[in-house]
């Protein structure tokens, strides 16, 4: 039996495509191999969003060329957003690689490890045709604990935002039928998966192209209600699209979990122009009140760009002052990377990136201190957990998450003592004690 191994970057929406192609090669007969050592085919799942993430494909792509080199495995094949931004530059610049296949020919991942296939001459479609889309009848094996799942509810992203090269990676939006998202639910359930994240480029306007109105609450609703499910977490909204009925369906399903993953980029109101995005400080502030409004307790997490081009000091100081006076539960920031192809490539006034990144280290230090208070007044309280097993950080504590945080971005509770003989499994749900707090874990103990 051949051995395929996998190295997947970048997103959860870019595992999803990882398990769709681990799941249709095990149906065809192939073993996937977490070792990379043991495979005879290794593909390396790319991204292609930022120069920092583009910069790990590459190095990941040269790993397994010389993995194959020395003889270790026998064929590489590159897959994913960097094929599909730059597979001429790719495929002339590295001619060990067996095979290039794009966002869109995800399904050819079985012809591609064929070693009697010449791979490299499959036909590709052009940018603007982009259609690929999978359903619950597609084989997939995840790559995540048992007890969550990512579901991609669409793909591709019509939106104009002038620093995102996305649509040219990924091709217009397009959801997935209401019944198939169902259906593949149901099957991740009975697997014995307790928590569904949805994912998308763009979650808030799911079902729109299907003719759908509130899509996403109707979704989501209909997960919430299903047997066996714990968790139904959306991550990936747009601002302008954050209807009253997703909040409220949000407020009053118990399983739809009260989180809300929502970009925004920045406060200042030039800067959001220049991002083609729109909207204000005022009006995002307004959008904020609503949310914590509409669904009480709500944690909100979002992510900021310093050093967009034209960012001047008093654009920055605008967007620090917004984030001291909102105090979102959590915040990820990004320093601006320069994509050729994006309308943001051309503008003038470039940030240096020494500036870029003083400004991202002091608005992570302006969370860190907003998040730190936040949790210690979790100190002395109660709260239902995910048991994930031991820490990623050391042998000698476990972890957990509650509903208000998200898998890999945000952080975790750790526990640190439990009663005697109480040896929970990963996936099952204990009530922790919080008993100290850190800007981003808390700490607790199982009563």
């Amino acid at each position: 039996m051949k051995k395929v191994g996998f190295i997947s970057l970048g997103c959860p929406k870019n595992l999803v495509d990882s398990e769709v192609m681990m799941g249709q090669l095990s149906a065809a007969g192939y073993q996937i191999t977490n070792e990379a050592a043991q495979a005879e085919t290794l593909v390396v799942n790319t991204c292609g969003f930022i120069e920092e993430a583009k910069r790990e494909s590459i190095e990941a792509i040269l790993e397994a060329i010389r993995l194959k080199e020395q003889g270790v495995c026998r064929r590489v094949i590159v897959a994913g957003c960097l094929v599909e931004r730059y597979r001429a530059e790719l495929a002339a610049e590295l001619p060990e690689v067996d095979a290039f296949i794009g966002t869109d020919q995800v399904r050819d991942i079985i012809a591609v490890c064929d070693e009697r296939a010449n791979s490299r001459a499959l036909p590709v479609l052009p940018m603007g045709e982009i259609s690929y889309l999978y359903d619950d009848e597609t084989p997939r094996l995840l790559a995540t604990p048992k007890h969550f799942a990512y579901i991609k509810i669409a793909e591709g992203c019509d939106r104009p935002c002038a620093f995102c090269a996305i649509p040219r990676m990924r091709g217009r939006f397009r959801s997935r039928r209401f019944g198939s998202v169902l259906r593949e639910a149901e099957q991740l359930i009975a697997r014995g998966v307790k928590e569904l994240i949805l994912v998308a480029q763009d979650s808030s306007r799911y079902g729109e192209d299907l003719g759908m109105k509130d899509g996403l609450a109707q979704l989501l609703r209909a997960l919430a209600r299903l047997d066996g499910v714990e968790w139904v977490r959306v991550m990936y909204a747009y601002p302008t699209h954050i209807s009253d009925l997703f909040l409220d369906v949000m407020a009053e399903e118990p399983k739809a979990v009260k989180y809300l993953d929502l970009p925004l980029q920045h406060a200042s109101a030039r800067i959001l122009k220049l991002m083609r995005r729109g909207g204000t400080r005022r009006s995002l502030e307004r959008l904020i009140e609503r949310v914590r409004r509409r669904v009480p307790g709500i944690a909100i997490r979002t992510t900021f760009i310093t050093g967009f081009p034209g960012e001047t000091e008093e654009d920055f100081a605008e967007l620090l002052d917004f984030v001291r006076s909102v105090e979102f539960d959590r915040v990820g920031v990004f320093t601006y990377s320069d994509e050729e192809g994006t309308p943001a490539y051309s503008l003038p006034d470039k940030v240096a990136a020494r500036v870029a990144k003083r400004r991202r280290a002091r608005l992570m230090r302006e969370q860190a201190r907003i998040s730190l208070r936040k949790n210690r007044a979790r100190i002395g309280s109660t709260v239902r957990v995910l048991f994930e097993g031991r820490s990623s950080e050391t042998d000698l504590l476990w972890q957990g998450r509650m509903e208000t945080q998200a898998p890999e971005i945000d952080g975790c509770v750790l526990i640190n003592e439990a009663p005697d003989g109480c040896r929970p499994q990963p996936g099952e749900f204990v009530t922790v004690e919080i008993t100290d707090a850190h800007p981003h874990d808390l700490v607790g103990r199982i009563v």
